[in-house]
């Protein structure tokens, strides 16, 4: 690739979509394919894709945004954590909004505690070195993408012996949650788009399960608009041909075994939690990452007391059911209206990886109208 105008040609894109056209005819079925990733799913409403694929292809949207399956007490923990004296709790900018049950970080920090956006966990080790008389936190969530980086800073905090650092850890793995989904007799997929940036660290390996168990095709995609059409194009093209394979699309980023030295700090660093709670698809085992006892002087979960409490959603909220792809973002009630990106009551309207917070963004609201 040297520029990214060769992954946004519309005449390729309209071959693409014509041979989309003629494979889903020949299956003569409504195919059902799920977008895993948020990422995904924030670059099909920008451009339009769903809008021009066949009828009969439908894109379900999947968990793969890291701060719509957070639940509200693992945000009411952070914000716990936030309110300790002598505190500077830091975290990605989409965590802020997040609704906890009763509260934000963003209104927590507007009542008076030291909570901080930053754009890496480096950014908040570099806060703990310039305020050595101060606990920092960092808020480390995300799938296995973002780990590798909390993984090594940890790493480097333990190498320069820093005691007033430590993470909040609130990372989780993407295979347990598929599995989740493909044990959900509500949902009945076709075939899914698989991650690009998670799989740049995984790799395409740890999906054969997908193919083999479930007899299900997966391509591993990338994020312009010509690597999402070829995607579903080599999804159908499995499905005509009755094969169940993984597939990469992805191959000018993703490797078959993923990034060996990210998933070496992972695992020096990270330990699988036996259970982990997500958002709309509840308990799930194995699926998420704790930090491993030799690091412990770095697990803010350890060093502060923290309410470790189920809190149900708001009623209203259907971002539950959106996240597992049982419901569109349009079929809530209050979206749009009472929920909106300033002012959300679920995770999915809050990240700009959020299902509903593309669909607000780039959703054509005329063709949303006709489906309601």
């Amino acid at each position: 690739m040297k520029y990214v105008d060769e992954f946004r040609q519309p005449e390729k894109a309209e071959a693409l979509r014509r041979e989309i056209e003629k494979l889903s005819q020949q299956l003569g079925k409504h195919l059902k394919i799920m977008e895993v990733c948020g990422g995904h799913t924030h670059s099909i409403f920008k451009y339009g894709i769903e809008e021009i694929l066949p009828n009969s292809v439908e894109l379900i949207h999947g968990p793969g945004c890291p701060v719509c399956v957070m639940p509200k007490g693992r945000i009411d923990d952070a914000i716990a954590i936030s309110q300790n004296p002598n505190i500077i709790f830091t975290t990605f900018g989409d965590a802020m909004r997040v609704p906890g049950s009763q509260t934000s970080l963003l209104q927590a920090r507007a009542t008076g505690a030291d909570i901080r956006m930053v754009y890496s966990p480096l950014d908040s080790l570099q806060i703990a070195r310039d305020n050595p008389d101060r606990e920092v936190v960092f808020f480390a969530l995300g799938f296995e993408t973002t780990a590798p980086s909390t993984a090594l800073t940890i790493l480097q905090a333990a190498a320069e012996k820093i005691s007033n650092f430590s993470m909040f850890s609130n990372h989780v793995l993407v295979i347990p949650a598929l599995k989740a989904l493909l044990e959900n007799p509500d949902l009945q997929l076709d075939g899914f788009v698989g991650p690009g940036h998670v799989s740049m660290v995984i790799g395409t390996e740890p999906y054969q399960f997908i193919s083999q168990k479930y007899h299900k095709p997966i391509v591993v995609s990338g994020f312009e608009p010509l690597d999402i059409f070829q995607s579903i194009w080599m999804l159908l093209k499995q499905l005509v041909e009755n094969r169940c394979q993984v597939e990469n699309q992805y191959n000018r980023l993703v490797q078959t075994n993923g990034n060996t030295l990210a998933l070496e700090a992972m695992n020096q660093v990270f330990a699988v939690r036996e259970n982990f709670d997500w958002r709309g698809l509840g308990e799930i085992p194995n699926s998420g990452l704790k930090i491993r006892a030799e690091y412990a002087q770095f697990d803010a979960e350890i060093k502060f007391t923290i309410p470790n409490l189920k809190v149900a959603d708001h009623k209203a909220c259907k971002c539950g059911e959106i996240l597992k792809g049982v419901l569109k973002p349009w079929e809530c009630k209050v979206f749009g209206t009472a929920c909106t990106p300033e002012t959300p009551i679920g995770t999915c309207m809050v990240s700009s990886e959020g299902a509903c917070a593309a669909y607000y963004k780039y959703g054509r609201l005329s063709t949303i109208a006709k489906r309601t």
